[in-house]
């Protein structure tokens, strides 16, 4: 199984993330020991954009019964630094998932090098 402690350990579970033309916002989902038992692309979309709504996001981890979830979203530009936008809607969703039991482990932007809002303390 897969173990998702860092943003690298992001980055290597989309391998092919670099090739990514537009803005695709993926969810991961984990349990208690943040091994990942599954994953669901939300949202593809355009070249600074992507559209995520927390019905659509977590539907599935609740489906999937994890315990937590790590967002990962590519900025096709290669600057990783995390966007007002992307900010305000990791909050939100945070507060989604602590409604639901679902922790929001990290919100992970890849670009040149992975950014987590966790680790930049916008988390």
């Amino acid at each position: 199984p897969i173990t998702i402690s860092t943003p690298q350990d992001v980055a290597a579970f989309f391998p092919d993330w670099a090739t990514w033309t537009r803005e695709v916002f993926w969810c991961i989902w984990l349990n208690t020991k943040n091994r990942v038992i599954g994953s669901e692309k939300i949202s593809e979309g355009s070249l600074n954009a992507s559209i995520v709504h927390p019905r659509e996001l977590y539907r599935g981890a609740v489906k999937m019964g994890a315990a937590c979830i790590v967002v990962v979203h590519n900025h096709p530009s290669g600057d990783s630094t995390p966007s007002g936008a992307d900010i305000q809607l990791t909050k939100r969703l945070a507060r989604a998932g602590e409604v639901l039991g679902i922790d929001l482990v990290d919100h992970v932007v890849l670009g040149d090098t992975p950014s987590s809002l966790r680790e930049l303390g916008l988390l």
